[in-house]
């Protein structure tokens, strides 16, 4: 009698482990599952897949150059399971930085990756392809840097007149990157913060949103002692007073505004 109780409690320990090896993991990355699952998840009707797109760039003396891939992997991860039926892509982390010879703009400084506007256009257009084939209808491009907009735009306005009727669209969600222009901008200007404070690039507002979400790639340790960084470092703005609760501004608004928008357009498709 023991012996088959035993027996028993051996055969449901395998049945509820062979079931949980079974079950596919609850990442939203797509780079996290195997070629069957997510098949699997689009027939069930998970089709909507978001590609963010970074950028690997100088960010100032204080912060890592990977500031964009982080942010739109970590901001993307946090809409996709907002929606509920979205998975995520791997961040294109390679984008239009400026000239190499003569170098210009970011491109200036070591470590920042540029593409010609081109090649950075036919990246985002076969990304957008290959998910169309693998059976998605609804390819979201999340753009982390105000430099490529016009590209998304351009990208996905090209292939929607390829597509049109054929069941698959392609949304550039502006209002991803507008958030940080406008609402957390206006947030930290409420909270007495100047705009020569919260800055364009590397200052308050660009490492605070850093903070929040990927606070490794930020020198906290150096904010407090170094001076204000300056336009020839890279940076535009003063981030010395950032912290992670004015970032978490920034994301709260930053999620609302591109889960509300990417309803939006999903629903009008």
């Amino acid at each position: 009698m023991i012996a088959a109780l035993f027996r028993g409690a051996l055969c449901a320990c395998a049945l509820a482990a062979s079931g949980a090896i079974a079950q596919p993991p609850a990442s939203v990355f797509i780079d996290d599952l195997t070629w069957t699952e997510l098949r699997d998840a689009i027939a069930a009707g998970k089709t909507t897949i978001i590609v963010p797109i970074g950028a690997t760039e100088q960010n100032g003396p204080l912060m890592a150059l990977g500031k964009h891939n982080a942010r739109a992997k970590a901001l993307s991860e946090k809409i996709a399971r907002r929606l509920g039926d979205a998975f995520v892509a791997p961040v294109i982390a390679y984008v239009p930085e400026g000239q190499v010879d003569p170098p210009t703009q970011h491109m200036r400084f070591p470590g920042t990756i540029t593409l010609p506007d081109a090649t950075f256009d036919k990246t985002l257009e076969y990304a957008a392809r290959s998910f169309r084939r693998a059976g998605f209808h609804d390819i979201v491009f999340l753009g982390d840097h105000g430099g490529y907009q016009k590209n998304e735009i351009a990208v996905a306005a090209r292939l929607n007149r390829e597509w049109q009727a054929r069941g698959t669209r392609v949304h550039a969600i502006e209002e991803y990157y507008r958030a940080t222009q406008t609402a957390y901008v206006q947030a930290l200007k409420h909270r007495g913060y100047s705009d020569e404070e919260i800055g364009s690039h590397a200052g308050l507002a660009d490492t605070a949103l850093t903070l929040a979400l990927a606070p490794d790639l930020v020198r906290a340790d150096q904010l407090a002692s170094a001076g204000k960084p300056t336009a020839a470092q890279g940076a535009y703005g003063d981030p010395r007073r950032a912290t992670a609760e004015l970032g978490q501004l920034g994301v709260d608004i930053i999620v609302a505004q591109t889960v509300d928008a990417i309803r939006k357009a999903t629903k009008r498709h």
